[in-house]
């Protein structure tokens, strides 16, 4: 079964520090990290900006099309116009389905804010204890849900990029 976890990190380089700790996890066996992204907002800027990880996923599990929705959902759906907002109101609902859920999106929405940072992954096969431990060590805060093996099958259907030809 894969998780996804976001941790909150109090400054807007605290996910990036952290990409660094999640490869060492990795590499000792204690996670296996099926996609991931990072989020940073630094002060004083509208909206935060996104970068997807291919360095510790390999091309990713799901692809662009599934970070920029969540990350659209999360963060810029309430500054886009109604016709745009309801359009990702309609996809929001699809992502329920696959364990993303409304209360998921509104957590995330208001803990994550300008001067903050958060790291997305999807993971599976963690020692979850001891990946607790490393990321509570960075002061980062853990909001997460976990996704059931039908969920995660959903999820990768929907969201995989198409093998190239």
């Amino acid at each position: 079964m894969a998780t996804m976890t976001v941790w909150k990190f109090e400054s807007a380089s605290g996910a990036e520090n952290a990409l660094e700790l999640l490869e060492r996890l990795q590499k000792e066996a204690l996670v296996q990290v099926d996609d991931a992204a990072y989020v940073y907002w630094p002060e004083g800027r509208r909206r935060p900006k996104t970068e997807q990880l291919h360095s510790l996923t390999g091309a990713g599990a799901l692809g662009g099309s599934f970070w920029g929705l969540l990350f659209g959902l999360i963060f810029f759906v309430p500054l886009l116009g109604l016709a745009v907002g309801a359009a990702m109101g309609a996809m929001a609902g699809s992502m329920s389905d696959v364990g993303i859920d409304d209360d998921f999106i509104r957590d995330v929405r208001e803990k994550v804010t300008p001067g903050t940072s958060a790291l997305f992954v999807m993971t599976s096969n963690a020692v979850a204890d001891r990946v607790l431990e490393q990321f509570r060590s960075t002061g980062a805060s853990l909001i997460s849900t976990n996704l059931s093996a039908e969920q995660e099958a959903r999820l990768r259907e929907a969201f995989a990029e198409p093998e190239p030809v």
